[in-house]
């Protein structure tokens, strides 16, 4: 009993000399929990700002805000195909550049016919240095260039090691995703800075959020574009010219996407939209948030995978690695 005794007389003690801090640790959770519980709401508020009311409330038509014609270069990918085929739907005519025209031939003949669209089809291949920038000069003279839209090239979800990837791929990917991306903006924004408006938008991939096994060079390749798309946003935002880097997780097609399993193509489903939904949703956001997935669902999910720490994800990566 008198050991019992003593240690509750110790408890009591101990208790009445950390009630002070007590109440100190009580005040700082409840000012963490506060923090936590605005962020969640100025993340909700930023949702429904850049995906629902764009929807809800009318506005300019694009052609008035921001041009009559739309570059595109990577109009053989699904996302930029279906990009390509929303701004026909607002009567933006398309100029497609591509180093094999075969690729997009039936698709602008497709969207002329459908939506009584231009369009125009540019053969352009950058391994030849100023002949391709002198046949994309030629083919936006006189023509009111509104929009640019590059995107990375889909071949680099499917994973591949570094390692394995022979140089002269590793080459033409880092020319095409990179480079010419960088020398296409080169090229169309002077005109977009004369008539003090433009829309430039750098389609690039979700996974340059967090650090995938298999997928260095796309996450490199996205990651550059975003902060390409970062920093001419910064550098041309006052001359009127609207930059936006688009960061989509999984879309449905038949190649392998980000995030997706690598045994099968990804299926169908709200977090994975077909190419024509997703990109409905992402003109919507044009002019009201230069760094955006796009596509809500999207969103949520690049919200949750930042609330990961990241050494928590690459022990999770390797841990899947090891029983994959």
């Amino acid at each position: 009993m008198a050991a019992v005794d003593s240690f509750q007389l110790l408890y009591r003690e101990m208790s009445r000399s950390c009630d002070s801090y007590f109440e100190t640790m009580a005040l700082v959770g409840a000012l963490y929990t506060a923090s936590k519980a605005v962020i969640l709401l100025k993340d909700c508020c930023t949702l429904v700002r850049v995906h629902f009311l764009p929807r809800m409330i009318p506005s300019k038509k694009l052609t008035q805000r921001y041009g009559d014609w739309a570059v595109i270069y990577g109009g053989s990918e699904s996302i930029a195909k279906a990009y390509a085929e929303e701004l026909a739907k607002h009567n933006v005519s398309i100029i497609f550049v591509t180093p094999n025209h075969t690729a997009v031939r039936n698709t602008a003949a497709s969207l002329s016919q459908s939506y009584g669209v231009e369009t125009a089809v540019v053969l352009a291949d950058f391994s030849l240095d100023q002949a391709a920038s002198k046949a994309i000069k030629e083919a936006m003279r006189g023509k009111d260039i509104g929009f640019l839209v590059n995107c990375v090239d889909e071949s680099l979800n499917s994973p591949h090691s570094l390692i394995e990837m022979p140089e002269k791929s590793l080459l033409d990917m880092v020319n095409k995703n990179v480079a010419v991306a960088t020398l296409m903006t080169r090229l169309v924004l002077p005109g977009m800075v004369e008539r003090s408006r433009g829309a430039v938008v750098n389609i690039s991939s979700g996974a340059c959020c967090r650090p995938m096994p298999g997928r260095v060079a796309l996450i490199a390749s996205a990651g550059y574009l975003d902060n390409f798309s970062r920093a001419l946003h910064l550098e041309y935002s006052d001359k009127g010219i609207f930059v936006q880097s688009l960061m989509p997780f999984q879309i449905a097609s038949g190649r392998q996407q980000p995030l997706s399993s690598p045994s099968q193509p990804s299926r169908e489903g709200w977090f994975v939209p077909k190419p024509e939904v997703y990109a409905h949703h992402a003109v919507s956001t044009l002019g009201v948030s230069n760094r955006t997935t796009g596509y809500w669902p999207h969103t949520l999910q690049y919200g949750l995978l930042k609330c990961i720490p990241e050494w928590i994800w690459v022990l999770g990566s390797r841990v899947f690695l090891s029983y994959s």
